[in-house]
């Protein structure tokens, strides 16, 4: 789990483009991000965030330009960024399971750092998921049925709280949000970024897609923009790729 101490991991990003088989997907992102700030990736729907997101996680390959994550270039050590770089929650590619407990979430994502944990996730004793819950602002006695309660029956605010604290359990230098405004009004897309803001004022270096940076206002260190999908004219259909479709094929 992240604290104080921890120290987040340098972004930068220059030209960094990708093309898939039908288009731009996006292209020409730059910025510099220290370690422990909050960078706000603003784009509208179709203009390739979630792709950048994914790429700058060392999970996509660019075709153009150049990005580094704590100095290690990407896509060449795309592995080791994989390391250091938590996906929270990002739609289609990382998201809770409605139908499992937000203690059967905690057991299984403790499981993969090889803690035996499940006694004491039921009793709400294990540190390291104490810890998580608590940075991301998920306290179990307001849930309806505490740690027993399923994802689905959690609100919006609280699934983004759920997965933020799943991916802090390991303890990641770079957390990256896809898609912060999804089903929240705008009195919890305020206490959204303020999560995400609480999270690297303790270290962590995070990055959050949004159809709206303005709503981070004051507490985003940066905003890096995306722009529009370029239109092949040779495409019959008259649209290029839309991002999920990119990602999909990256992944496969």
């Amino acid at each position: 789990m992240a604290d104080r101490n921890t120290t987040g991991a340098a972004v930068r990003a220059e030209a960094l483009s990708l093309r898939g088989a039908r288009g731009w997907v996006y292209r020409d992102v730059g910025f510099e991000a220290p370690p422990g700030a909050l960078v706000a990736l603003e784009g509208e729907a179709g203009t390739g965030r979630t792709s950048l997101l994914l790429t700058l996680a060392g999970r996509m390959r660019s075709t153009g330009g150049s990005a580094a994550v704590d100095g290690l270039e990407l896509p060449r050590h795309a592995a080791k960024v994989r390391r250091i770089a938590a996906l929270g929650p990002v739609p289609g590619v990382n998201e809770p399971d409605p139908a499992l407990s937000v203690a059967a979430h905690l057991r299984e994502q403790l499981h993969l750092y090889g803690r035996p944990f499940a006694p004491l996730v039921r009793r709400g004793t294990d540190r390291r998921a104490a810890d998580a819950l608590a940075a991301a602002g998920l306290d179990p006695a307001t849930l309806p049925e505490g740690l027993r309660t399923p994802a689905r029956e959690l609100g919006a605010l609280d699934r983004l709280r759920l997965s933020t604290a799943l991916a802090l359990i390991g303890g990641p230098r770079l957390l990256c949000v896809d898609d912060i405004d999804d089903r929240l009004d705008d009195t919890a897309r305020r206490a959204a970024w303020q999560l995400l803001r609480d999270v690297a004022d303790r270290g962590t270096t995070v990055l959050a897609t949004t159809a709206d940076a303005g709503r981070a206002a004051g507490l985003a260190d940066l905003i890096a923009r995306t722009a529009p999908v370029e239109i092949r004219t040779d495409d019959p259909a008259g649209t290029a790729a839309a991002p999920e479709e990119e990602a999909a094929d990256a992944r496969a």
